[in-house]
């Protein structure tokens, strides 16, 4: 989906997935290389008109990483609120909430979710979508310079391996509402 908001100093609100996958005991996560900005990045894309930022990144991890929902589980802190009882419709807290420039004078805030597997993906990508993906471990990933990889993507990546993989908790995609309620 192209910018809704176009003028400077403007937002568009997007959702990124950080996908880890457990290759025999060590945490791996999924880096795919960006078309326009020539860098690896997380899978993600703007949150469209219709969408709340989790069905955003659900629909971007299929179109972008050929992960079938059903292979992962998302990373939530322990303690979390899993239910409300209202109408409201409750969806898994981001790991990080950032604002950055996307162009020159135009912004992107996003809310990055941390997903985990023990699968590779069971698809492609999607046709248009970038092919180029990377599998990366804490040392691989602070060892990536400044022209493979945003400072803080590496930044955000490596706070979870460090404080998130292994210590929130796994959840199945389905404990949380994938919709809008009705009101």
């Amino acid at each position: 989906m192209p910018h809704i908001h176009t003028q400077p100093g403007q937002h568009d609100a997007t959702a990124s997935a950080m996908i880890v996958r457990y290759n025999e005991g060590t945490p791996r996560a999924l880096l795919i290389r960006h078309k326009k900005y020539d860098r690896y990045i997380q899978p993600g894309g703007h949150v469209e008109l219709h969408e709340n930022p989790w069905v955003a990144v659900l629909h971007e991890i299929e179109e972008e990483t050929g992960y079938k929902l059903s292979q992962l589980k998302i990373l939530q802190p322990k303690d979390s609120l899993r239910f409300l009882e209202n109408d409201s419709a409750l969806h898994p807290s981001p790991a990080f909430l950032n604002t950055h420039l996307a162009t020159d004078e135009h912004y992107h805030s996003d809310m990055m979710f941390v997903f985990v597997t023990h699968e590779l993906p069971s698809d492609k990508p999607q046709e248009g979508e970038s092919q180029d993906l990377l599998w990366v471990d804490r040392q691989s990933i602070h060892e990536r310079t400044g022209d493979e990889l945003f400072a803080d993507t590496k930044a955000m990546f490596l706070h979870a391996f460090t404080h998130y993989v292994g210590q929130w908790d796994e959840l199945i995609l389905s404990d949380f509402a994938s919709e809008s309620p009705h009101v």
